[in-house]
């Protein structure tokens, strides 16, 4: 193996103590010794470049096949490797050095050079060849680099289409969908800024709704006509549009007095839309021009896509959860209407259902019971007499004792209840106060005559405020009782009409209020 380069001489530089083959100067035009022709293989089949070191990195000799390297080993001779390198490579030689004269051991890094424009990426391998030599092979891995980051970029966008698609399936609230996507856009396309656009459907205006990226609010006050601005003409073409160099470009969004202080110079508007119908506009911004391939620009429609899909679920679930919740308003209007219906025809009850369901409402919550199962329990208190509508008012109204027959035909007001209730299935889940209020916890209530923990919790928590309620209210036929009066036969009941865990509780709460 011949030198590259023309010998220079070795005049004033006191020779190191290493084989003469590997003296800079005149004597490096020698070949390699016998015993380094595994090295001279070695290098002919794995190295681009290798350079013959002396303990401190200053470069004695070298062999270069085809490889771009900066500076050229030329010049590199008679200089130490690592200080013509920038500061990272510099700090890796260091180390790999320090390694390879700790160890006796091979060392193997990798490092990049900035040449001609271009990040090139290398492999080195440091040898220890005896004497104080140490052999440096090194390989270039660009291809190879590249080929790994277009791997994890391509693994990188497959997740971020991936957290699109669970969005879609299970991410329900549309400001969450929104800053997730804003997130992705910003990370997968490596910019700036992004914001989207909503259109208003009772307008048709594009009006802001999440955005990430930007040193003012101006972008957070933005709102387009279709086919007004960049981010309009977008959403009224269905075409994405690019301004590659906002400065020279003037919109209705430009002139704001604080637009110029963001410093943006590249800006997307990908309009939205699934199925022919324009949702919003996807608004991407960058402080410098970039320099979109066909790789970032099929991402970013594919982004844009996946978007408007996310954005589409989520705007159906808010819509539903609302027309959901106005039915819920309705259902609850409507047995509140029973209710008082009720009241209208025993005026000595009126406010009687509004007082123990609010207490009942405080007890279950007081007990620890779900927020769940407490609009189940709030329902339940309601309707719990809603059975009376049945009973006549012979009945209902009689300001004396009932008889025993009388008696009979009340008590059934409990069924009456469950055969009105049952049809509605949304109440189904509140049938157990109106159905079981008047059983006791030592099996002597009706219409079952359930003992103990066999009667429903809520139906156990009802029957305390229940009786509270009616023994604090006048009557035709009593007075209301003081309210310590009212508290001291509850507690006397408990462990007989009363579940003692559930009073308990009831007078902790009492004494709270």
């Amino acid at each position: 193996m011949t030198r590259r380069h023309r010998g220079r001489g070795n005049q004033g530089i006191a020779a190191p103590r290493v084989p003469a083959s590997f003296l800079p100067g005149d004597l490096v035009q020698q070949p390699l010794p016998d015993s380094d022709e595994l090295l001279q293989a070695v290098f002919q089949a794995q190295s681009d470049l290798l350079l013959v070191l002396s303990e401190d990195g200053t470069v004695l000799d070298y062999r270069a096949g085809r490889i771009l390297f900066s500076p050229s080993p030329a010049e590199l001779l008679r200089n130490r490797i690592q200080d013509s390198l920038p500061v990272e490579a510099h700090i890796k030689f260091d180390e790999a050095f320090s390694r390879v004269q700790r160890t006796g051991k091979d060392s193997v890094f990798d490092f990049s050079l900035f040449i001609k424009q271009q990040t090139h990426w290398y492999e080195a391998q440091l040898t220890p060849l005896g004497q104080g030599l140490i052999a440096a092979f090194l390989r270039d891995i660009t291809l190879r680099k590249e080929n790994e980051l277009a791997m994890r970029r391509q693994m990188d966008r497959l997740a971020a289409l991936r957290t699109i698609d669970m969005a879609i399936t299970s991410s329900l609230d549309l400001n969450l969908t929104l800053t997730m996507l804003i997130n992705q856009v910003k990370t997968q396309l490596n910019v700036d800024a992004a914001s989207i656009l909503l259109v208003e459907p009772q307008t048709q205006l594009l009006k802001y709704a999440a955005g990430s990226g930007f040193h003012t609010d101006v972008f957070m006050h933005t709102s387009f006509r279709m086919g007004e601005g960049y981010a309009g003409r977008a959403a009224l073409t269905r075409q994405t549009i690019r301004i590659a160099n906002l400065s020279n470009h003037q919109t209705d969004l430009l002139r704001s007095p604080h637009f110029a202080q963001e410093g943006f110079t590249d800006y997307f508007a990908v309009p939205l839309a699934v199925k022919g119908r324009i949702l919003g506009v996807l608004e991407i911004l960058h402080r410098a021009p970039l320099s979109p391939n066909a790789d970032w620009l099929d991402f970013m429609n594919m982004l844009s896509g996946q978007a408007a899909i996310a954005i589409e679920s989520a705007i159906i679930f808010n819509n539903y959860e609302r027309a959901n919740a106005a039915l819920i308003l309705a259902y609850d209007a409507t047995i509140e209407g029973w209710s008082r219906a009720l009241e209208l025809r025993d005026r000595e009850t009126q406010g009687h259902t509004q007082r123990v369901t609010e207490m009942t409402v405080h007890l279950a919550s007081a007990f620890g019971l779900t927020e769940q199962q407490i609009i189940h329990i709030r329902r339940g208190a309601i309707l719990h007499d809603i059975g009376k509508m049945a009973i006549p008012d012979s009945i209902l109204l009689k300001t004396g004792p009932l008889d025993t027959a009388e008696w009979e035909i009340m008590r059934q007001h409990t069924s009456i209840a469950v055969k009105l209730l049952r049809p509605i299935q949304y109440l189904a889940p509140a049938l157990e106060i109106p159905q079981y209020h008047h059983e006791k916890w030592n099996g002597t209530g009706y219409p079952f005559g359930l003992k103990g923990e066999q009667i429903p919790l809520a139906a156990r928590l009802f029957a305390v405020v229940d009786v509270y309620d009616a023994l604090t209210s006048d009557r035709t036929y009593r007075r209301a009782w003081p309210r310590a009066q009212a508290l001291e036969y509850i507690r006397a009941e408990a462990g007989r009409h009363f579940d003692p865990k559930v009073v308990e509780v009831f007078l902790r709460m009492l004494e709270e209020r």
